[in-house]
């Protein structure tokens, strides 16, 4: 499939672009340019001209941007990072998805994040079980964008798969920071390895190309053995788990 990465050039869509593109061609919106040899058209993901033009001719989406990150623990804001969260983490997301259900695009993921949950939690039991109770701003603005995807499912049957992703590291940083995994009171902070997140990615890809109206949200770490996030729902819908802390025990 023709796939527009959304923020592409940024943290995210740097580490996952080399697996993608083995299976789709790429295409990446972003106001940076890509580190890889990609389709490349510049733009925001808040400017609808740009997303139209970015948007023809594909057939599905994935949504990487993400803006002022903070951790789910902090409530401290500025007028600036509010503006900034609002801006792309709702007013763009909005956007995006109108413009695809206009161009009719009907199949996208979204990356959300577990920052959008309050973090002082030693386990997720569930994604619809815990709320989106984050007390920073980019945290609660990523809940709301999860809002706006439930919308564009249930108003205009868009098919949006909702990845809550946690740490993401090249396959660098992941092999030296589990020599000594940090704390992140009350728990541990749970890496993902860059082709676990591609491959999370590529089986939301599959999800959404099956069914419509379609809005799941899956928590996707490095948590292997299900200590803090219960990760079965990504399991059993996506066919999905970590797999790179196999590498560590060779």
């Amino acid at each position: 499939m023709k796939i527009l990465l959304v923020g592409g050039a940024g943290r995210v869509g740097t580490c996952t672009t080399p697996y993608l593109r083995r299976h789709h061609d790429l295409r990446v919106l972003d106001i940076a340019k890509p580190r890889h040899e990609v389709e490349y058209i510049e733009g925001s993901i808040a400017d609808p001209e740009a997303l139209a033009c970015a948007l023809d001719g594909v057939d599905a989406f994935i949504n990487l941007t993400m803006k002022s990150g903070q951790g789910g623990l902090d409530s401290h804001q500025t007028e600036t990072q509010i503006v900034d969260n609002y801006t792309v983490n709702c007013l763009g997301l909005h956007l995006l998805l109108y413009t695809a259900w206009r161009l009719g695009i009907k199949r996208g993921v979204h990356t959300s994040t577990m920052s959008a949950h309050y973090r002082a939690r030693s386990y997720y039991p569930s994604e619809e079980e815990i709320p989106l109770d984050s007390p920073s701003v980019y945290g609660f603005t990523k809940g709301l964008a999860e809002g706006i995807c439930r919308y564009f499912a249930r108003q205009f049957d868009l098919n949006v798969a909702v990845l809550r992703i946690t740490g993401p590291r090249t396959r660098e940083q992941f092999l030296e920071q589990a020599k000594s995994p940090p704390h992140y009171p009350p728990g541990n902070l749970y890496f993902t390895d860059e082709e676990d997140l591609a491959n999370a990615y590529l089986a939301a890809l599959d999800y959404v190309c099956i069914g419509h109206g379609r809005c799941d949200a899956f928590f996707i770490s490095g948590d292997a053995d299900h200590r803090e996030m219960n990760m079965s729902k990504a399991r059993a819908v996506l066919g999905w788990e970590p797999k790179s802390h196999l590498m560590l025990e060779e």
